[in-house]
């Protein structure tokens, strides 16, 4: 509807002249707001292409320029995290568990930490499960234990983003690019 076509349909379309204005005005502003979408896009990919940690981030699967900019930006400095356990349990995609009479359970994720880091992650799971093995085979593994239902396949897209949150805090500590074994 706002592409290109249906841009060209609005404009074609018969209506009374105050409709047409208000319609007319409206494009203007989608126009506009296309404009400056392209002029944000390319100062990120600007931006990604002279950072050294943006560079390293997009050699993970799944991550490309905006998500790069988003982890970087969320992450600031990996030293500030002691140990990989400690930046999984920052993104909140570590399962919240349960104690109560000597009993433990396991549950969802947590949901505590950045939400924004999490997002990026839990997106980035399934364009790196198609062109890496190893996380296709997780996802894979978690779907088969679960049932293979809609519930199953999130639960799974979930445990692959917990799986890309270590890959990437490694990655960032070691200063080096992601090399699929």
């Amino acid at each position: 509807m706002f592409g290109k076509l249906g841009t060209t349909w609005l404009e074609s379309l018969k209506i009374p002249d105050s409709d047409r204005r208000r319609l007319d005005e409206l494009l203007e502003v989608l126009e506009f707001l296309g404009a400056m979408i392209k002029k944000s896009d390319s100062l990120v990919r600007k931006m990604v292409r002279e950072d050294k940690t943006c560079a390293l981030l997009k050699t993970i699967p799944g991550i490309g320029d905006f998500y790069a900019a988003l982890i970087a930006a969320e992450i600031d400095d990996i030293d500030r995290f002691r140990g990989p356990k400690n930046f999984v349990s920052y993104t909140g995609l570590v399962p919240g568990r349960d104690s109560s009479g000597g009993k433990e359970a396991s549950g969802s994720i947590h949901k505590r930490g950045n939400k924004y880091l999490r997002w990026a992650l839990v997106e980035a799971a399934i364009p790196a499960t198609r062109s890496d093995l190893a996380l296709k085979n997780k996802y894979d593994s978690v779907v088969a234990r679960k049932g293979g239902g809609k519930d199953a396949k999130k639960l799974a897209k979930v445990a692959v983003a917990g799986k890309l949150a270590w890959i990437v805090y490694r990655v960032l500590k070691d200063r080096r690019p992601y090399e699929i074994r």
